[in-house]
């Protein structure tokens, strides 16, 4: 059989967007990225609204129009319209993939591939323990290779800290900042650890400045965004990984690494990112953040890769039904 296209249709979000990449890579495929802007109605009705999907993409997004793509991986409401269009004007052939629960049957997509903290069950339905993502063990190898010089006078044990912020259920205030930089502080003091601690857009100005201020003069690199993005070289570096709470996606590729992953919990949540971290908790994946290091045997956090598997073969069973028909 030829190679397969594949397709990753997105609004764009990087977290969301990269979840669809990751999985197409997975597959050993590099995906075509169509960012698609519906036009109204469909921007305020999706993904309800399931009539004339074909005319949903509007000319502020990338065009959805034939040769149709062998593979679909979609994510996020805006990427509804669109491969529900492509799956019936390809008659079926484009085997179409949506990440996170669209809020319709899943009966309309070949695969649904859903976190646990979701309800949503069915045959078509995978269910992982966390977010999909572009994390393997050969991009972190990579990456720790080309960062090892500037990170050479860090000592060991060497500790990433992902710091995220402030988003729609989660905050993080001074006073929490405050108290995770005098726990890192700590690390350095107590454990002899380096850090290498980058944070987000989402962290604040004046949360990055407290951060700043205390590990000022410690065994510390904090990536000021500017040059190419550390964070894999962070991770592949790592002795263990410190990680907030706010972001699933940023969570599953510390616990992907294998290394002991411990979360800062900050104020507020919701029951499904509750449900997420408790159920991580419980496993013996990850560990609150109270200011120690520990190390001690988990199961890796690998969703990515059996997702791709399971993919894999339900492709090649679709496959060989459309190339007789």
């Amino acid at each position: 059989m030829q190679p397969l296209t594949c397709w990753v249709v997105s609004d764009g979000k990087p977290g969301m967007e990269n979840q669809c990449i990751g999985l197409a890579e997975a597959l050993g495929l590099t995906p075509v990225v169509k960012r698609v802007s519906l036009r109204a109605p469909w921007r305020q009705l999706s993904p309800y609204l399931r009539v004339g999907n074909r005319f949903a993409a509007g000319p502020g997004g990338d065009p959805i129009q034939a040769p149709w793509p062998d593979l679909l991986i979609g994510t996020g409401r805006q990427s509804i319209a669109p491969s529900l269009a492509v799956r019936r004007q390809s008659r079926g052939r484009s085997f179409t993939v949506q990440i996170q629960d669209p809020q319709i049957s899943p009966r309309h997509f070949d695969l649904v591939v859903v976190p646990r903290h979701d309800k949503l069950r069915g045959d078509n339905v995978l269910v992982t323990r966390g977010a999909l993502h572009r994390v393997t063990p050969a991009i972190l190898a990579e990456a720790a290779a080309r960062f090892a010089p500037r990170l050479a006078h860090l000592p060991h044990p060497r500790v990433a800290v992902l710091i995220g912020g402030n988003n729609g259920v989660y905050s993080l205030t001074p006073a929490i900042m405050g108290e995770v930089a005098e726990k890192l502080v700590n690390l350095t003091r107590s454990h002899g650890a380096g850090l290498m601690v980058t944070p987000s857009r989402r962290t604040g100005a004046d949360n990055e400045a407290i951060l700043r201020a205390r590990l000022s003069g410690l065994p510390a690199e904090v990536w000021d965004g500017t040059g190419e993005n550390p964070y894999f070289g962070y991770l592949g570096l790592a002795d263990a990984v410190v990680v907030t709470c706010d972001s699933v996606s940023m969570t599953s590729e510390a616990c992907s690494t294998g290394k002991p992953t411990y979360v800062i919990e900050l104020d507020g949540g919701s029951p499904k990112f509750r449900a997420f971290h408790d159920g991580l908790y419980k496993d013996g994946i990850t560990r609150r953040f109270d200011g120690t290091l520990d190390t001690w045997d988990h199961p890796l956090l690998n969703d990515t890769q059996g997702v791709a598997d399971e993919l894999r073969h339900r492709l090649a069973v679709h496959r060989a039904r459309h190339h007789t028909q």
